[in-house]
């Protein structure tokens, strides 16, 4: 489980554990879903979302993209020591050695050789994150799935046997799970700070709990190396706890600069001897959105389903959804507009910058507008993006959501941008932001654009959901 930064949830629910069956479920464009042709499994999303069909064949990922190119031989994974299959699998998937951040929680499936002088390295693109520690038997892998979510893979690291990619699920999941297994949850992304401060004293051996981009910075990254410059920041990386696990006086905790890690260990078998904040504080935020995009895609499905069996195949659009029902998108919904758009972020006390070159290769991904903007582009001054809505508008999980949803969730976009939203919630974004945000967005996503255009051409009609804004939560 490359993401999971605490200790392994080892109880599965009765429901949760029952025996597995084998079934897949063919590919299907985008915002659509099948139901499973056959018993695929028994675990409980089998139950409780029949028409995800998370047990079936994952198809809508870059892993399986990747499975697919090894098994035709387009692709070839080199095992080269001291990284194994590492440098060559990056490579396949597109992930940048530039994103490596550490973490030296005892977490993931192997526990038992990661320490602060063996951390776990962590790569990732928008998509994907590839975990590796130093003499390791498996590289785990995380991948956003557009129609089921966050899935997991394996692929052991032994020169002489091909490389195989192994699809994990129960003894991820009982982790990866927003309620464990027990029922009604959704998989999903983790990241984890495994202390905390209480009354002037770090305690670290507390349960690590999820850091959002609300999380002040002095409250994040305990188990974590970070590299970078932090202008004097406080916060809990690069924090190794004694042996006896006793409270550290806040006073010891670090502030200054580290360039590099050689002080905390060997970093020759690593890629790079750095953990930079900037990727660090990229991983927070996009694992915080993947989430809230799994949570609406899961949802938004079940109601349509509980509303007429098979609807959310039909490509239903906003006005075709029953009043009840637009209300519950809304209330469903509204969290995933208010996390793109930032609301409630934690502000940075001061400057951070990174070392390891990963700000500029992120920055180059774009898509850019005519005049060279783009949602990459960093900020890092006062937050960590100049242009305050999440890249992940981008992704091919964010487009599988159904049509209602999207054209919900474009409408309120343009609502907000468009100053037609004043509600106190989004005051944080000024009139100049709306304006460039909005521009950026038409130049650069077609399905926005002509959203926008129609709802020019309609004299920008309300959404008729009948939910007074400042009634939902956070």
């Amino acid at each position: 489980m490359p993401l999971c930064v605490a200790a392994l949830a080892l109880g599965l629910s009765a429901r949760g554990a029952r025996v597995l069956a084998s079934g897949s479920a063919a590919a299907v464009p985008p915002g659509q879903v099948v139901a499973p042709s056959s018993p695929v499994s028994a675990l409980i999303y089998d139950t409780d979302y029949p028409f995800i069909d998370y047990s079936g064949k994952a198809t809508h990922n870059d892993v399986s993209r990747l499975e697919a190119e090894l098994a035709s031989g387009k692709v070839k994974l080199q095992f080269r020591p001291p990284r194994g299959y590492l440098d060559s699998l990056l490579k396949a998937l597109k992930i940048s050695p530039t994103s490596q951040t550490l973490v030296f929680s005892k977490t993931s499936l192997q526990t038992q050789i990661i320490s602060p002088a063996s951390p776990r390295a962590i790569y990732f693109n928008d998509d994907t994150y590839v975990a590796w520690i130093r003499d390791t038997p498996q590289i785990e892998i995380n991948t956003m799935d557009s129609a089921l979510g966050t899935v997991f893979y394996t692929l052991n690291e032994r020169s002489d046997t091909p490389p195989h990619l192994e699809r994990e699920s129960l003894r991820c999941l009982s982790c990866h799970d927003t309620f464990s297994l027990q029922g009604g949850g959704v998989p999903n992304f983790l990241f984890l700070s495994a202390y905390k401060i209480e009354r002037g004293d770090v305690l670290t051996n507390t349960v690590a709990s999820k850091t959002f981009d609300a999380t002040p910075l002095a409250d994040r990254w305990g188990g974590w190396y970070v590299t970078g410059k932090f202008g004097g920041l406080l916060h809990l990386g690069n924090l190794i706890p004694p042996p006896s696990n006793q409270p550290i006086p806040l006073a010891r905790v670090s502030r200054a600069d580290v360039p590099n890690l050689d002080a905390f260990f060997d970093t020759q078998a690593y890629l790079t001897d750095k953990s930079d904040v900037v990727a660090v504080l990229v991983f927070e935020h996009q694992v915080d959105v993947h989430n809230l995009i799994i949570h609406a895609n899961y949802k938004s499905r079940m109601l349509l389903e509980r509303e007429s069996p098979g609807s959310s195949t039909k490509g239903l659009t906003w006005r075709q959804l029953p009043p009840v029902t637009q209300r519950r998108f809304a209330a469903l919904l509204e969290p995933l507009v208010r996390g793109m758009l930032f609301v409630g972020a934690a502000k940075f006390p001061t400057h951070v910058r990174g070392n390891s070159g990963y700000t500029k290769w992120f920055e180059s991904q774009g898509p850019f507008d005519s005049r060279g903007r783009s949602l990459r582009d960093f900020d890092l001054d006062t937050r960590l993006f100049k242009y305050p809505l999440s890249f992940l508008i981008y992704s091919k999980g964010f487009d599988y959501l159904v049509p209602s949803a999207k054209q919900y969730l474009y409408n309120r976009l343009i609502q907000i941008l468009t100053d037609r939203d004043t509600s106190p919630v989004f005051s944080s974004l000024s009139a100049s932001e709306r304006q460039a945000i909005l521009e950026i967005l038409e130049a650069t996503k077609p399905d926005f654009a002509r959203a926008l255009a129609q709802a020019r051409a309609k004299g920008f009609p309300a959404l008729p959901t009948g939910v007074p804004l400042d009634s939902i939560g956070p």
